[in-house]
């Protein structure tokens, strides 16, 4: 494997966030935005050949579909039909492994896509909503991908509207314990983490190029574990990119995240 010297930011991050998958085995990957997407779709092309991918509607694919669209001449790999009853049946299972984007994410790993400020009657912004999310954190793996690392994502406090269960005690459902969360790794325009450190506290993992530990640390309010040595983000290989390009032929990568040089994270 050739590692390559040209590569985005976005490119760096679909690469990291596609590690979520590697390890997972025959499990259904949902991936929600463009980076997700293409990191569940070259994980299932390099590292976890077994992993299961839907159309988005209701058919599993043995090859995942490009991003963007499809000559009229273009024919889904498809395998088999999985409707909603299967899909629930894999989530309730833990056979499935989602990565979204949350809007906040507080110390606990507890996110939200619902709502933020005012009170829960009548907050100040309305988003999408929790959706499946509740029965999803408690199921099943999941990862995030953040395309602006600072202070209103990885906010002080508990999150303004708590969407999915994370590493918090108090909120756990009857039933459940800290061990049954399974929060895989936080990827983001400056650097990766997850929940291994100390009791379940966010840990630095590794650096994107030209990111310091100090950039970090602004960026997140609350406090990380710092390990003694951080790796740096390992840059793609050039047998990656080709496949990233294929699935985005149009190059739809490149509007989902802010390309800045390194250090310049404004």
């Amino acid at each position: 494997m050739t590692t390559a010297t040209d590569y985005t930011l976005a490119e760096l991050c679909i690469v990291a966030a596609s590690k979520a998958f590697a390890d997972d085995g025959e499990v259904l990957a949902t991936g929600i935005g463009v980076i997700p997407r293409l990191a569940a779709s070259l994980a299932m092309k390099t590292t976890n050949t077994d992993l299961m991918m839907t159309d988005s509607e209701a058919w599993l694919l043995s090859e995942p579909n490009p991003l963007g669209k499809r000559g009229d001449d273009f024919v889904p790999a498809t395998e088999t039909w999985m409707g909603f009853s299967r899909i629930f049946d894999n989530v309730w299972s833990g056979r499935r492994h989602a990565m979204l984007g949350p809007t906040q994410i507080d110390k606990f790993g507890q996110s939200n896509t619902s709502a933020l400020g005012g009170t829960y009657e009548q907050p100040k912004v309305m988003m999408l909503g929790a959706r499946g999310f509740p029965g999803n954190s408690i199921s099943h793996p999941n990862s995030f991908f953040v395309p602006s690392h600072n202070t209103r994502v990885f906010m002080d406090g508990e999150c303004d509207f708590v969407s999915s269960i994370g590493y918090n005690p108090q909120r756990l459902p009857k039933g459940h314990a800290l061990d049954d969360i399974d929060i895989r790794l936080v990827v983001t325009d400056l650097c990766v983490m997850d929940f291994g450190g100390p009791e379940h506290q966010i840990r630095l993992v590794s650096l994107h190029p030209g990111v310091s530990v100090q950039q970090v640390e602004e960026n997140t309010g609350y406090a990380l574990h710092i390990p003694d040595e951080v790796a740096t983000t390992i840059a793609p290989t050039a047998e990656q990119l080709a496949i990233i390009a294929t699935l985005d032929p149009q190059r739809q990568r490149d509007y989902q995240i802010k390309d800045n040089p390194p250090g310049d994270r404004s």
